[in-house]
């Protein structure tokens, strides 16, 4: 049953954190948010947990304060809505204009918790009130939404920290499509090395601990995948986890992993994994063909959601800098909001960039151009550009910088730091 008084005490203690909330990185994802509050669709945060969704929420409460609007906010993760059901929902409209006021706008943080919520947050929209949720399942929200709300809301996806944001986090001032200067450079890159080592997770940048990254990932192997999808068998899962850490940027069958976990069938691996991408951990990407059916059938690449997870979950004895680097190129291109695949001919080109019907780019990851790469790396890249009849690649590198031509191909080579500082 539920307890009323307990949930007033814990809402009245949310709106004290979120009034004396720290200083705040300002997230590049609120120049798209901003301008849509007048907009009346609902706007739906998803990601990862701890990747910062109830801080983004805040920060455009504190536009909204600067603008005297109305609003009041809710955590679901408080352990008093654990018997919260959907018939609740009034009483706690209740509770929160006795603490709020009338609000015209409502934050409802991880709200996936609460089973068949989106009836309540319908009858929201009906009476004119925006609404703002956040949640750590993509599939769960869309698949909610797409059955009663088709068409009135609008879904945005957060990421740990981007490289700009991370910079700005360690107060370093950057300019953007700037000639840096020698100091600049040798700053910029220090911090990116160690982006590369500790990622852009915004807790784990305050701690260092390696023990949060470890708490963080059980919480979501079991709160968001072994308990709501009833796993029986979580050695399996584990196994897979490790499996899929270690492999990062590496090409992979259902079937294979299937025989290398010793199961049945491959549909427990393709469910096991989508679990896994519902919940932000990893991401699968194609291999790029005009047949969808040859497309569905080639081997796909894994990808995991940040470099600190892949240094604590893997299982690896040494530092595989192109791993990570390929990786952290991934999750940036994952923020532009294309469509992403590989090309794959006679040599590999890591990254196609698709938007609608048109590929826009060809991009190879090479953390060092060498004697032994350079030509695997720049073939596998003029593949792909003849492929889809494009006049520029791109190498990202470490530090290497270069503009070649070949066969009338032209190929840029930057520092990825780079590149990330100039978008």
């Amino acid at each position: 049953m539920v307890d009323y008084n307990l949930i007033r005490l814990s809402l009245n203690r949310q709106k004290e954190q979120i009034a004396s909330g720290k200083s705040l990185v300002p997230r590049q994802l609120l120049k798209e948010i901003l301008p849509l509050l007048e907009d009346k669709r609902i706007m739906i945060i998803s990601g990862m947990r701890r990747v910062g969704k109830s801080t983004l929420l805040r920060e455009i409460m504190l536009q909204l304060n600067a603008g005297n609007k109305k609003y009041c906010y809710v955590n679901f993760e408080e352990e008093c809505f654990l018997d919260f059901e959907a018939k609740d929902f009034e009483k706690l409209n209740e509770i929160l204009i006795e603490i709020y006021g009338n609000p015209d706008i409502y934050f409802f943080d991880e709200i996936q918790n609460i089973p068949n919520f989106e009836s309540f947050i319908r009858r929201l929209q009906d009476n004119g009130r925006k609404i703002f949720l956040t949640g750590s399942n993509s599939t769960l929200l869309s698949k909610e939404f797409g059955t009663k709300l088709t068409g009135r809301y609008k879904m945005f996806e957060l990421y740990p920290f981007s490289f700009q944001e991370f910079l700005i986090k360690n107060s370093l001032n950057f300019e953007k499509e700037i000639r840096f200067k020698t100091e600049e450079k040798a700053e910029i890159k220090k911090n990116f090395s160690n982006y590369m080592n500790i990622g852009g997770i915004p807790e784990y940048l305050e701690n260092k601990d390696t023990d949060y990254i470890k708490t963080l990932y059980e919480n979501i192997l079991y709160r968001d995948i072994i308990s709501r999808y009833k796993i029986k068998s979580q050695k399996t899962l584990r196994e897979l986890v490790n499996l899929l850490s270690t492999n990062v940027s590496s090409s992979f069958t259902y079937n294979s992993l299937k025989y290398t976990l010793k199961l049945s069938n491959a549909i427990t691996v393709k469910e096991y994994i989508s679990y896994l991408s519902n919940s932000y951990l990893f991401f699968e990407v194609l291999r790029f063909n005009y047949s969808i059916k040859k497309q569905l059938n080639s081997p796909r690449k894994i990808y995991i959601i940040d470099p600190a997870l892949f240094n604590v979950i893997g299982i690896s004895f040494k530092t595989n800098f192109g791993r990570i680097f390929e990786n952290i190129l991934f999750i940036e291109l994952k923020r532009m909001k294309c469509d992403i695949f590989y090309f794959q001919d006679k040599k590999e080109c890591d990254f196609i960039i698709k938007q609608g019907n048109k590929i826009l780019q060809a991009i190879q990851a090479c953390y060092q151009l060498t004697d032994e790469n350079r030509e695997r790396e720049v073939y596998g890249l003029i593949e792909a550009m003849n492929e889809f009849k494009l006049k520029e690649g791109l190498i990202l590198t470490y530090e290497q910088e270069d503009t070649i031509i070949i066969k009338g191909k032209k190929i840029v080579i930057m520092p990825i730091w780079k590149w990330m500082l100039a978008k």
